[in-house]
């Protein structure tokens, strides 16, 4: 299995099991809670960046995927 095939393999997993995802994000955020203290904000801010993340890449889930081409757009034109 190369590592292509093994990535997309990942990916529909991810895509499949969004709950469980969300719940281990939740989980590692509070465990960094504990091992960073004071970061409160700025994990938040990362797990719930990692939430909207689309994972399967289907383009649901507040991202966009690539162009065809598979190039990003540039900085100024990405979607916040």
């Amino acid at each position: 299995m190369d590592f292509k095939s093994l990535t997309d393999k990942a990916k529909g997993l991810l895509g499949k099991h969004d709950d469980k995802v969300d719940q281990a994000l939740d989980k590692a955020g509070e465990a960094a809670k504990k091992k960073f203290a004071g970061h409160d904000e700025q994990i938040d801010k990362v797990v719930g960046k990692a939430k909207e993340h689309d994972w399967d890449g289907t383009g649901e889930g507040g991202q966009q995927p690539p162009p065809e081409g598979g190039q990003q757009p540039p900085a100024e034109n990405r979607p916040q």
